[in-house]
């Protein structure tokens, strides 16, 4: 073999190396709710595929869809919200056939864990709850205590956060004596408790879609792998509901 073939052989292996080495990197921008359980699934999704890495933007799912309407890069929304997610859809950033409903939710009130379960929502001095022009959670508690006719009441109480996450927060560090959030989120916290003896009125069915922004096998790897068995388990590991209905998920059966 002459020096030439070999020189032609190395850099034809350098090549191939270089091929496989290359990563790919995604970007997903989801609700703030959905932290714990997204970061856990991407762990999985990147051991199992090493070429690819997935970037998080958090955030309320009224930001984020502003965001990505004005441009800022997104290759799949995760909404905690049907109208923010149908917000981008209209904007025809999202095409209705990449789009799923996934994953249900639910609201709960929470104290502190050191504190003593209250009866009666007037007690509080300050209540935690997301703004319900921007985050989702927020949006729905609102309905709630608009349903059970206390909302006005208990207006000047009500302390209003950049996403669901900054309520546990502010319930965690004794900075308000009560919030309501997401299910999930009281279930990620040692820190707070769920009072179950304060009601909350009617609320919208709190959806969770999902759909691709921008594609690329890579994408279309990752929004494949939120839909498989392994991460529908993880998601259900912290509370998720997985949802019940047309076959094809869609967010646009009852229309």
């Amino acid at each position: 073999m002459n020096m030439k073939r070999i020189l032609y052989i190395i850099l034809a292996l350098a090549l191939i190396t270089a091929c496989q080495q290359e990563k790919e990197e995604i970007t997903i921008s989801a609700a703030a709710s959905l932290t714990d359980t997204l970061q856990e699934i991407i762990n999985q999704f990147e051991e199992e595929n090493p070429h690819i890495t997935v970037s998080l933007n958090l955030g309320g799912s009224g930001s984020l869809s502003q965001q990505i309407i004005q441009g800022a890069p997104a290759d799949i929304f995760f909404s905690a919200s049907v109208p923010h997610f149908e917000r981008v859809l209209q904007e025809g950033l999202i095409e209705e056939e990449n789009a799923r409903a996934l994953l249900a939710n639910e609201l709960v009130w929470i104290q502190p864990q050191s504190d003593q379960l209250a009866t009666a929502v007037e007690s509080f001095d300050q209540i935690a709850m997301g703004t319900p022009e921007t985050v989702p959670a927020g949006n729905y508690a609102k309905q709630a205590l608009v349903a059970q006719g206390i909302y006005k009441e208990i207006e000047e109480q009500l302390i209003f956060t950049k996403d669901v996450r900054q309520v546990v927060q502010y319930v965690e560090s004794n900075n308000v004596e009560a919030g309501i959030v997401y299910k999930t989120d009281a279930m990620i916290s040692d820190k707070v408790q769920i009072n179950e003896t304060l009601p909350l009125g009617e609320y919208e069915p709190i959806i969770y879609p999902v759909g691709i922004i921008k594609y690329s096998q890579a994408v279309e790897a990752f929004y494949n792998y939120l839909q498989s068995e392994a991460a529908l388990e993880i998601f259900q590991q912290y509370g998720f509901q997985e949802i019940d209905g047309d076959t094809d998920g869609s967010i646009f059966s009852t229309d």
